[in-house]
């Protein structure tokens, strides 16, 4: 663990801790509001999710080239996470631009 400082592992740490929750939060608002379509953004969050810790695993070993295969997981996920958060919103936009039908 060699590879961070203990003040980057606590903001690695809590960004991960704070992306959960945020995920928590989406859904509750979507329940809120009665409005299905936001449990997809939130799922939507789950790929950028685990990339973060496929980082923060890549860190805890400090930086192993061994595992240098996690950054390419990393890359992926958060490229494929992009794409799903944006279809996501698409998704939510399409709704609300439609004429409520409730």
């Amino acid at each position: 663990m060699h590879a961070l400082s203990f003040h980057t592992w606590v903001i690695h740490i809590s960004s991960v801790l704070e992306w959960v929750l945020a995920m928590g939060a989406v859904l509750l608002w979507g329940e809120r509001r009665g409005e299905g379509q936001w449990r997809w953004l939130a799922l939507a969050m789950a790929p950028a999710l685990a990339s973060a810790l496929c980082a923060c695993t890549w860190h805890l070993y400090d930086n192993d080239p061994q595992l240098h295969w996690l950054v390419t997981v990393q890359a992926s996920l958060t490229l494929g996470g992009n794409c799903c958060l944006a279809a996501a919103a698409w998704q939510i936009w399409r709704t609300a631009a439609q004429p409520s039908s409730r």
